[in-house]
């Protein structure tokens, strides 16, 4: 069994693939350092991330993949799936060594189990843009927290920069620990060390302090609940439907599920 370790970034991964052709020697199993090597392997190789090794890899794929197909990729690498990288591998080897596109061979294995990741990245992708809800703070920026089970954040930033280009605002992945903030010119990319969480609350519920929000937010919430309510038909409550269009673990940071 060949193992390669590497630092489990996509660079990374790419990097891999051209090291993996340049000793014509293909990993079994894919390592990040510090992480238990399987019992019985023969080598250990040792990938260190390259941006231009990793250029070349992705040139490549562009003569070999649409762009639809080299999305898929990068998406399927968010969904922090295990095996994840190995797939990605696997599918990357196939492009590269046939001589025809893979990307719509649904038989082979790989490539079905690429498309059924994509689209469950996708998905989350979309659960973001439904459930996220914005709360006003007092200096008029305005905060969402997020906690999705893919690491899907990035797709939606541009939608909401977009949405959203008149008011600045921070949207928070709780289970990750990063977000980005947009600035009404720039979005940037954010995170705090742990003695900054510690002083910040919201970063760990997801929920604004009064004392931190718009005169007004707390009003509007009222509203917004008090409309839910009254369009909500008791009589055609279904709420395992609900619990499937509106999965439990979007609730706790949504307006009118408090």
């Amino acid at each position: 069994m060949i193992v390669f370790e590497y630092d489990k970034t996509f660079e990374g991964l790419l990097t891999v693939v051209f090291d993996a052709y340049s000793r014509k020697s293909f990993p079994d199993a894919l390592v990040e350092k510090g992480d238990q090597l399987p019992l019985f392997h023969d080598l250990l190789v040792h990938s260190v991330t390259d941006e231009k090794k990793a250029q070349r890899v992705w040139n490549g794929l562009e003569k070999k993949l649409s762009n639809g197909a080299l999305r898929a990729l990068t998406w399927c690498w968010l969904s922090e799936l295990p095996e994840v990288d190995m797939l990605l591998f696997r599918y990357i080897r196939k492009a590269i060594d046939v001589p025809r596109s893979i990307e719509v061979n649904f038989g082979d294995s790989d490539v079905l189990e690429v498309s059924k990741v994509w689209k469950q990245v996708n998905w989350e992708r979309l659960r973001i843009l439904q459930f996220l809800r914005f709360q006003k703070a007092a200096d008029g920026t305005y905060f969402a927290a997020i906690e999705p089970q893919i690491n899907a954040l990035s797709l939606t930033i541009d939608h909401f920069q977009n949405r959203f280009a008149d008011q600045k605002w921070i949207i928070y992945d709780i289970k990750r620990r990063y977000g980005y903030y947009y600035d009404l010119k720039e979005v940037h990319r954010i995170t705090f060390d742990e003695n900054e969480r510690a002083q910040v609350t919201h970063l760990f519920t997801g929920i604004l302090d009064e004392s931190l929000m718009d005169k007004d937010e707390q009003l509007f919430q009222n509203l917004w609940r008090t409309y839910f309510k009254a369009v909500s038909i008791k009589e055609r409550a279904n709420p395992r439907k609900h619990r499937q269009d509106m999965p439990v673990r979007y609730w706790k940071y949504m307006t009118e599920k408090q």
